[in-house]
């Protein structure tokens, strides 16, 4: 099968696209041909090395934790899906090898859920990683509830954008911050937008003079930093993006696999309650241009690889 790979940690220059062998199937995964994928920033994350301590990498490594595509074969223990059904998946095992920037890849079903009607593949592949991570922080750490306010910072964003719109759905009054040329898009969202930079504080106190129920730290630094002072009294927080959040008192969240999650955000979806903001489609083979831009940081919404 074609797949992009690397045989060493380094920039997306170590990315190459070539030959491998099709994946062997456990008895407890499906054998998905895939779609598309999509780039996060825990890919070029991963492909530098940064990821080193906690995951042990198999060389060569093939990138990508996104997927959307079609079950070719079923495992001799799986009754969930069958060949020929649509899926999306985070395909996260506890070491990196043999991910999703290939023409097949082997996805324990517990990673998996059907794919979203209406939607295309690429559309479907930018939601399991980022909506994920957007849903169980704001449902499980942050516990948002209809009436809350949620601030999100870096709301424009593959995670952010998708989390306006879960709080949303979940009944809450959404602020997000953002630079001013993302503004309309947020409104587009349901989200009061506010700047980024010096101020900030000033400015989201403008908007909810009593505090805000629940952060959600997409971005870490100085916006993080800000966010204590900002919570109304009981408030909560919560960040993927910087672990001295813990010290603030709020939670640092890691996305995990979860085919509930990621079903019931398929259902969102399906609603039209959650759409996936594309910024750009590149081929397999281009897959390094796709690592480069997400790596510049301004990407409104969702890269995608288009595999098909």
């Amino acid at each position: 099968m074609k797949a992009i790979t690397y045989s060493a940690y380094g920039s997306p220059d170590a990315l190459e696209y070539g030959e491998r062998p099709e994946p062997k199937l456990g008895p407890d995964s499906v054998l998905v041909k895939v779609r598309a994928a999509s780039v996060n920033p825990v890919d070029w994350k991963i492909l530098a090395g940064y990821l080193d301590p906690a995951l042990d990498a198999v060389f060569p490594v093939i990138p990508g934790w996104d997927v959307a595509g079609v079950v070719e074969k079923a495992g001799v223990a799986v009754s969930e899906f069958a060949e020929g059904d649509e899926v999306i998946g985070y395909v996260r095992e506890d070491f990196v090898s043999r991910g999703t920037f290939a023409e097949y890849v082997a996805a324990p079903v517990r990673t998996l859920a059907r794919k979203p009607a209406g939607i295309s593949f690429e559309e479907a592949a930018g939601l399991p990683l980022a909506g994920l991570t957007a849903y169980q922080a704001l449902t499980r750490n942050l516990k948002v509830r209809a009436g809350d306010k949620v601030l999100v910072h870096a709301a424009a964003g593959g995670v952010g954008s998708l989390a306006v719109q879960i709080a949303r759905s979940l009944g809450a009054e959404v602020i997000g911050t953002a630079s001013e040329r993302n503004h309309e898009y947020l409104r587009s969202l349901g989200a009061t937008p506010v700047a980024y930079g010096e101020g900030l504080a000033g400015r989201v106190r403008e908007i909810a003079p009593d505090g805000v129920d629940a952060v959600l730290d997409l971005v870490g630094g100085e916006a993080l930093q800000v966010s204590p002072e900002l919570l109304a009294s009981g408030g909560r927080l919560a960040s993927i993006a910087d672990g001295a959040v813990k010290g603030l008192g709020g939670d640092y969240v890691f996305v995990r696999p979860d085919s509930a999650d990621l079903t019931a955000l398929g259902k969102l979806v399906e609603r039209g309650e959650l759409t996936v903001e594309i910024a750009a489609v590149y081929p397999l083979e281009k897959a390094a241009d796709a690592f480069r831009e997400s790596i510049g940081g301004h990407t409104r919404g969702k890269i995608a690889i288009s595999v098909a």
